[in-house]
């Protein structure tokens, strides 16, 4: 079942065995507010790095802002608080950075 509130509490989060199963939980808890931004190496681990879209009226037109070619300035701190980075790692680590 979808989370409506999209808040973690990382005590609820279980213990995973890979990547893919860690992925598979948050879709499931969080459907398509979910998104992978991008995979890199961190102490010699695959690590991939998703963000949780609080709130996507704020997060979509910043996200967009990156592929455009007009600058856009940041005002205030919104934008950072419309999303949560969650990173995970090949063998199912879990970091949530919010």
């Amino acid at each position: 079942m979808m989370n409506q509130n999209f808040t973690i509490d990382p005590n609820q989060i279980p213990k995973f065995t890979g990547h893919e199963e860690a992925r598979e939980w948050f879709k499931g808890q969080f459907g398509d507010r979910f998104l992978l931004r991008m995979t890199d190496m961190k102490d010699g681990r695959r690590v991939n790095f998703y963000h949780l879209v609080k709130d996507p009226e704020v997060y979509k037109p910043y996200m967009e802002s990156f592929a455009s070619v007009v600058q856009h300035e940041i005002t205030n701190m919104d934008v950072f608080k419309s999303y949560t980075t969650i990173e995970i790692d090949e063998n199912g680590n879990v970091e949530i950075k919010d």
